[in-house]
Order: C-alpha cells, then structure tokens, then sequence
C-alpha cells in the first residue's frame, strides 16, 4: 500500500472551526489553478484537495498554511477572520529595522496590504550577483548614493532622486553601485499571482 503525502496525514484541525472548504475552493478557482496544480504545491492529491473543498475533511493547521502561501492569503482569510481596523500611519520608529542578507528593512507601511513599502539600506558588494524573479511590480526611489540596477540585460545606474518602476517578472539585480552604499525607497506588490517565484544565482530570496 502506498504512503499519502505527508499533508494528508497531519492531525486535523480540532472541533469549532469554521468551515474553510468554501474559500479553499474559491480561492483556488480565483488564481486560475486547477485543482491538480494546487494539489502539486500542496503537497497532496488531487482527490484530497477535492475533499477539503467539499468540506469531506478537514485541514491541518500546517496544511492550512501551506495552503494559505499557494494562494497568496492568511490563514485569518481562510477562516474567514475579520481583520482589525488598519492604523493610516506609520510612525518612525515603531518597528524595529530587520536585517537580512546585508540589507537593512525599515518597514514604511502597515502589514497585510496588496502593496509593501519599505525603506531599505544596500550596503555595496552585498546580494549584487542575486537574480530576482517574481509575480508582481516593484517601484525603486533613490534616497542616497548610486543605485545599479540590472533589468533583463539592461543595466541602468540610478543617482538620487532617480526613480524605476518595472514588472517584477522582468529577471533584474539590485546592488549598490558605489563603495558608498546606497539607500531607497521600495514599494512591491505582494505574491497574489499562481506564478511561481524563481530566484537563480543565490538561492531563494523574495524582495
């Protein structure tokens, strides 16, 4: 007898929870995946998938996440979960700056939203050979220093106040472009696409 994925044999989720098969089926059908590709990502067969859209089982909370990420949502979505009011202003200082791969993050707009602000440091030298490739737009503001970006084999240097808006299915580079390091302002959509994210040259990375 052959073993299930391991998704199909996670503990269920406990009594009391909304049923999700309404939205799972809604959601999937909403980025044009067959049921077939969803179930791939997912880990699952499709005849399992099908059975969670027709509320026959029940999601594990890992499933539910995994499932969540596919389709480009929360698990508050999924179960239907009202998200509270969203404060307009974001003060200086609220969060803490998060640094990842030499890159300094600070967040410049609130969380959960279709598009992503941010203020970011780029040091020079730091991920200036990773590739990106994603569903999406990205729009770059030059604060300080020279900025080189790289769009397909174009290759374009950016001074203050420069500014770059461009899809992000476009393979592109971003690096600072003196010893000086350069710091902007970057906005991007968030994954909302059954496009798959390919980063090459650096391993996985999302911007």
């Amino acid at each position: 007898m052959s073993t299930p994925p391991a998704g199909e044999t996670a503990d269920e989720l406990p009594d009391g929870f909304p049923d999700v098969a309404p939205r799972l089926r809604e959601l999937r059908r909403g980025r044009r995946l067959t049921l077939e590709a969803a179930a791939q990502r997912a880990g699952l067969s499709p005849a399992h998938l099908s059975r969670l859209e027709t509320g026959q089982r029940q999601p594990s909370l890992p499933l539910l996440l995994a499932l969540a990420r596919i389709y480009g949502t929360t698990v508050s979505d999924l179960l239907g979960e009202v998200p509270p009011e969203r404060d307009p202003i974001v003060r200086a200082g609220r969060a803490e700056p998060v640094e990842a791969g030499g890159w300094t993050y600070h967040q410049a707009g609130g969380s959960g939203r279709a598009m992503q602000p941010l203020r970011v440091r780029v040091p020079y030298g730091a991920q200036g050979d990773l590739v990106r490739v994603h569903a999406g737009e990205e729009w770059i503001h030059v604060l300080e220093g020279r900025l080189r970006l790289s769009l397909g084999d174009a290759v374009h240097v950016l001074d203050p106040g420069d500014s770059a808006h461009f899809d992000s299915l476009t393979p592109h580079r971003i690096a600072a472009a003196g010893p000086e390091g350069t710091e902007l302002l970057f906005v991007h959509t968030l994954l909302q696409s059954p496009a798959t994210e390919l980063c090459l040259g650096g391993g996985a990375h999302r911007d």
